[in-house]
């Protein structure tokens, strides 16, 4: 399995659950993230998880580090769906590609771990890459384990990001409208 994996906290019970379920080293992480901003936000997020993959000997791990910045905040200001969809589209489309073409039975997320992201949305994304690629998406509600998961990483005192990724989120979670101003 290819496991789409947005950051080191959002991964630690999807991980563990699924290194249960395929035992001997069948999870690979996959971490492609272009929507994450600013860039030492990204840096952060990825040294986090590498360092907690080191932590569980998760020795397959693939990073793709391309950060075409414009292009994701062009295509994510105009989505017809929604900036969110475009994201999670996006993620998952280019997660099962490179299961395809890498060999994988099949992919998911770690997206879906988290009650702050549109699950559904998140479930539809990864089941419409499945068809386009020709790749099965193991959809999972890893729901269940947040708090177990956000338990944990507060023990590791792993950096938890504060906001989902994009600059968008970002002002969406801070910046609060003034009174009488638009």
């Amino acid at each position: 399995m290819l496991l789409h994996v947005c950051c080191g906290p959002c991964s630690v019970f999807p991980l563990q659950h699924l290194q249960e379920k395929y035992p001997g080293g069948q999870i690979t992480g996959y971490f492609y993230n272009p929507n994450i901003h600013p860039y030492k936000e990204f840096a952060r997020r990825l040294d986090t998880l590498k360092n907690f993959a080191g932590k569980i000997g998760l020795d397959n791990l693939v990073i793709d580090e391309s950060y075409p910045l414009e292009e994701f905040l062009r295509q994510a200001l105009t989505a017809a769906a929604g900036r969110c969809r475009y994201c999670y589209d996006l993620r998952l489309l280019q997660t099962a590609r490179y299961a395809k073409l890498h060999g994988f039975d099949c992919f998911s997320t770690t997206l879906l771990v988290s009650p702050y992201q549109q699950h559904e949305l998140i479930k539809a994304a990864g089941e419409s890459a499945a068809r386009t690629e020709g790749i099965d998406f193991c959809y999972q509600d890893f729901r269940p384990g947040w708090q177990e998961g956000v338990r944990i990483s507060r023990e590791l005192e792993m950096y938890r990001q504060p906001y989902c990724g994009c600059v968008l989120s970002e002002r969406d979670r801070y910046c609060k409208p003034v009174r009488g101003h638009n």
